[in-house]
């Protein structure tokens, strides 16, 4: 389900169109849509980080849904990076709704230093990372 279509789309605060895809900032969470076919890489990652940092300011603890609605590739050699250059997530939600996506997230895991839980839906991830905000 896109973010647009769910309820809590009332509560987007702004929303961010890149080339790599739509980044919806809540009050306390960011959920991206990937464009189809990306190929998901650390200088796509600093784009985003940079407009967290404007939103948000730099130390306010946000989580991030990744709302897998395409498919996509990722890097995941890459959140090494995001991490050695102290950049930090409260915690991390992948929805995914195809195997291919759950391979991904499964291998996203093994280099993310953070809370990181997979979900067949939307609902559950909003659901998860408003309660762990609390």
């Amino acid at each position: 389900m896109e973010i647009a279509k769910h309820q809590v789309s009332e509560s987007i605060k702004d929303v961010y169109i890149l080339q790599t895809g739509i980044f919806y900032f809540f009050e306390n969470y960011i959920v991206s849509e990937i464009n189809e076919g990306i190929h998901f890489t650390w200088q796509e990652a600093k784009e985003l980080i940079g407009l967290a940092y404007q939103h948000y300011g730099n130390d306010k603890k946000i989580s991030y849904i990744s709302n897998r609605i395409n498919t996509y590739s990722v890097k995941p050699q890459d959140w090494i990076r995001f991490f050695t250059e102290d950049h930090n997530l409260e915690h991390y939600a992948i929805v995914t709704y195809s195997k291919s996506s759950f391979m991904t997230a499964a291998l996203e895991k093994l280099f993310f230093k953070s809370k990181m839980k997979r979900f067949e839906n939307l609902d559950a991830a909003i659901k998860w990372v408003e309660n762990k905000q609390q």
